[in-house]
């Protein structure tokens, strides 16, 4: 029988390549550095082409981490797949595309926008919301509203301006006796709409009313409200930007009425199945939606394949097969998954392909522990300890082939952009690999460290006039692998791998053969 296998993935935690804000390095992480000095390792590629998006310019991200580290294949992700349905001219073919302008003009009714304002191309681009506003006056829209959700994450911390200047421009440019587009409302992503994983139903609430209602402090321009905003917010970055709402005269200028049509056109899935589940569901709980408008709702994808939701999309999704799950399951070795409620749909769902059921009740078992819900500055450990606790049960049970996990201190605590609390951050997961290390000796397990991509490696940079600012976004830098096995010596061959060749390599030390169409094994 083969040894059992641990993967441990430190969310976030990359090499740095500029040296600034590298709260990797700054952090005492003896483990680590212990692992990447006596180990077998190397560094994978976790952004851009080798986790299937446009260009290397794009950072990697969580989602498309996880499905590469679970498929060992390349597909194409987000932007990408947008590009190519837009280009293709898919999009605008599609049922969803038709049935949303079909609706406006049978109604003369409007045609809203809502989604995060960037193009920091991990959860949106703010060229296909051009494109589509393009298409829909073509088309015949009348009038078209955006509701903009402010970035500062994966772009610039206070980059705003910027982006609703672009947007201002191209409505300028489309607004005519046959166009009137405006913008509608704001707020920053972490304040309103984007929550995920259902961890703060408060944010969703506080969008609906901002973006359906019109609820909310009045400006004249979205301009207007950002830099109000931050005069009174000192030291505020965009993503914790109040929710605002833009009027004329006292009036909303573009609440979400019955008969109008929705595009949520995020391409990410995480950020965007609350929202679509408050649109979509006609027996939602979770917070009182009050009268609840009767409109055409799509999602730029399907954000979740199994729940079906939401019903209208206007891409198709990858579809993933032959990942490492159904590898595994079907050469009768259990699985076990665990992380904290932030990371646990990257273990469980973008694992196993954008699927939320399992291949095999009997031999998948999946474990959430439940996050904190504070801002994660102020507790950066996290659930790193729970997370070890459990998986030390679960090696100990010896009921399990292949194990794996997720601490997303690295890139949670990262994105709050506080270098000190993110050190500690590092420094809460270097203590779970170092306990992790001792069962798995005892065990006979082998240990494999690894990380979806970097954001902790690289905390500040510089802007065009040269000084120093706050980095939230993800990096792009390469990620460790590391093999750790007392008894087995493990060699990686020379070659220039990514996230893609984690699935190969486990399934060749457990003796499997991999599908044709994976990338190749490290060792």
């Amino acid at each position: 029988m083969a040894k059992p296998v641990l993967l441990v993935v430190m969310d976030g935690v990359g090499f740095s390549k500029t040296g600034l804000g590298d709260a990797v390095t700054l952090a005492n992480t003896p483990t680590l550095d212990m692992l990447m000095k006596t180990c077998p390792m190397t560094r994978l590629k976790a952004h851009g082409g080798a986790v299937g998006l446009p260009s290397d310019d794009d950072m990697g991200n969580s989602e498309v981490g996880h499905n590469a580290l679970g498929c060992g294949q390349i597909y194409s992700q987000g932007a990408k797949l947008v590009n190519e349905s837009i280009e293709s001219g898919k999009m605008y073919s599609s049922e969803a595309w038709s049935e949303l302008v079909a609706n406006c003009k049978a109604n003369g009714s409007t045609l809203h926008f809502i989604g995060l304002l960037s193009d920091g191309n991990v959860h949106s681009n703010i060229s296909h919301l051009f494109n589509m506003l393009e298409q829909a006056k073509k088309e015949g829209v009348k009038k078209a509203r955006v509701h903009i959700l402010l970035d500062g994450r994966d772009v610039p911390a206070t980059s705003a301006p910027i982006y609703v200047e672009q947007l201002e421009n191209k409505l300028a440019e489309l607004n005519d006796a046959d166009f009137d587009g405006k913008i509608a409302s704001g707020g920053g992503r972490m304040k309103i709409t984007m929550d995920r994983y259902q961890a703060d139903w408060g944010m969703v609430e506080l969008g609906w009313k901002t973006h359906v209602k019109g609820e909310g402090r009045q400006f004249s321009s979205a301009m207007d409200a950002i830099n109000t905003l931050r005069q009174e917010n000192e030291g505020v970055i965009d993503q914790d930007l109040p929710p605002f709402v833009i009027g004329e005269n006292g009036e909303p200028v573009g609440k979400i009425v019955s008969k109008d049509s929705v595009i949520l056109y995020n391409f990410r899935g995480d950020r965007a199945i609350e929202i679509s589940m408050a649109f979509d569901n006609d027996d939602f709980t979770c917070f009182d939606r009050g009268e609840k408008p009767d409109v055409c709702f799509a999602g730029m994808l399907q954000y979740d394949g199994d729940l079906k939701l939401p019903k209208r999309f206007l891409v198709n999704p990858p579809e993933i097969t032959n990942t490492l799950s159904e590898v595994l399951v079907a050469a009768g070795l259990n699985q076990y998954a665990v992380s904290e409620t932030q990371k646990y749909g990257h273990v469980t769902y973008f694992w196993n392909g954008n699927k939320s059921e399992k291949f095999s009740e009997e031999l998948e078992t999946f474990k959430e522990i439940p996050s904190d819900k504070v801002s994660f500055d102020e507790r950066p450990w996290m659930k790193s300890a729970e997370i070890t606790d459990d998986v030390i049960e679960a090696i100990k049970s010896k009921k399990y082939d292949f194990i794996r996990c997720n601490f997303p201190n690295g890139d949670m605590v990262g994105h709050t952009g506080s270098l000190d609390a993110t050190i500690i951050g590092v420094e809460a997961v270097d203590l779970g690999l170092a306990r992790l290390m001792k069962v798995c000796d005892e065990y006979g397990v082998t240990l494999l460290v690894t990380a979806d991509h970097g954001n902790a490696d690289e905390m500040l940079e510089k802007n065009k006039k040269g000084e120093l600012q706050v980095r939230t976004a993800h990096s792009l830098n390469p990620v460790p692998f590391i093999i750790y096995d007392k008894d087995v010596k493990y060699s990686i061959k020379d070659g220039n791998y990514g996230l893609a060749n984690v699935a190969p390599t486990v399934v060749k030390m457990f003796g499997l053969t991999a599908p044709d169409c994976w990338e190749e094994s490290m060792i």
